[in-house]
């Protein structure tokens, strides 16, 4: 069983979300929409599952440095945890302050700011790929000496903290304003204001912006989401948008110098020959979420459905993928990416031989629930009849759903 204090939490996050669910349906404040709501849980869903492999990487190369150059080696008790809760908390800052100002690191962190709404599925909303430019900030920690299963635990605490403050029904805390980053710290951090862009960069402690000059108060209501909006409920182009659109300004450059500076400056800047510096093309009083989607209400449930039975999938497999071989897990993460390509195609209502595929990732399920039986896994019986009956319904429905959308 996995004990990553993140995916424990899993029914925890999904408790909340429902309590701010219910409390919307009483107070008739609406911060959620299911297509964006589904897609940031997808994002989610992506980030952990890609973090089974990801993390045999940096944690083993902190682990390495922490064997190999560690200039001693720290005990593993409750006061080394207070001071690397401090210390990954500011290690924290200057690597997500790092991912607002070089355009190449932004690639890693820009999808959790891409949602246009916020509510507690945008702390779900993660990378798959900013492990790539974040782990570094954090090897410091190996030289002092601080133990990597200390280092590991301190992180998802960090991370689970940060999970609360993405939502607009919490004001400001008094006093904790002060030392605390809060859900109205956060709200600044994910505006795109003018005013509010690449400010509140904290994760657990509010000091470090006020220590480092990047502190905003929140003055008016945030508009969120990024200055060139996605426009995609896709989880994987949500993944490497900003890589592709950047490295076509790459192949265009006319020298090294400005290929340099667009990969290491601020997001948006580009020479003049390519049209300078990139801002917001609207005000925020002409800004309009994006929000494809399809009208037919049959098809949100069948989305809905097909959501639910993506995340039992994986839950079921965070929970158990130490059982499994590689191969085995990488037929795990296909199935699941897959899916979550589906729903952001059947939102945006995209019919290019959608029917076909979509049969074809249902077939799957089934297929594979018999696959992990015969090489002799732990599967109960009775999942292969319940995949079987939910994928025929599923395919019926599907059918019918499509000729109604088309």
């Amino acid at each position: 069983m996995n004990l990553n204090p993140v995916i424990l939490s899993i029914p925890i996050f999904f408790g909340l979300m429902s309590i701010e669910l219910v409390y919307e349906a009483i107070t008739k404040k609406r911060t959620y929409r299911l297509n964006d709501a589904i897609t940031n849980i997808n994002l989610g869903a992506l980030n952990q599952i890609s973090g089974i492999f990801t993390k045999v990487v940096t944690v083993g190369i902190y682990t390495v440095t922490f064997e190999l150059f560690a200039f001693t080696e720290l005990p593993a008790n409750w006061i080394t945890f207070i001071i690397l809760f401090f210390l990954y908390d500011l290690c924290f800052y200057w690597s997500h302050r790092m991912a607002h100002e070089i355009s190449l690191f932004w690639g890693g962190h820009v999808v959790h700011h891409q949602s246009e709404d916020f509510n507690l599925t945008v702390a779900l909303r993660q990378s798959s790929t900013a492990f790539v430019w974040s782990f570094p900030f954090y090897l410091p920690l190996a030289f002092i000496g601080f133990d990597p299963l200390q280092f590991v635990t301190v992180g998802a605490f960090n991370l689970l903290y940060q999970f609360w403050i993405h939502t607009e029904h919490v004001g400001k805390l008094g006093w904790l304003e002060s030392v605390l980053n809060t859900p109205s710290h956060h709200r600044v951090h994910h505006g795109r204001n003018p005013k509010y862009i690449d400010k509140n960069y904290a994760g657990v402690f509010i000091i470090w912006d006020r220590m480092f000059g990047t502190f905003q108060e929140e003055e008016e209501r945030p508009t969120y989401g990024i200055t060139k909006s996605l426009n995609s409920w896709n989880p994987v182009y949500a993944n490497f948008a900003h890589y592709i659109d950047l490295f076509g300004y790459v192949k265009q450059s006319r020298s090294w110098n400005d290929t340099k500076n667009m990969l290491f400056k601020h997001p948006g800047w580009l020479p003049d020959y390519l049209g300078g510096v990139q801002t917001s093309t609207s005000t925020e009083s002409e800004f309009h979420k994006y929000n494809a989607d399809v009208s037919f209400i049959w098809a949100k449930l069948y989305i809905f459905i097909q959501f639910i039975a993506l995340m039992l999938v994986t839950a079921f497999f965070l929970f158990t993928n130490g059982d499994y071989v590689d191969s085995v897990k990488l037929g795990f993460l296909s199935w699941i990416v897959w899916t979550s390509i589906m729903l952001g195609m059947l939102f945006e209502n995209s019919k290019k031989r959608l029917m076909a595929i979509e049969i074809s990732r249902l077939l799957l399920l089934p297929v594979g629930i018999y696959v992990l039986i015969a090489l002799g896994y732990s599967v109960p019986n009775w999942s292969l009849i319940a995949a079987t009956v939910f994928v025929m319904g599923s395919g019926i429905s599907s059918i019918w759903i499509f000729k109604m959308i088309r």
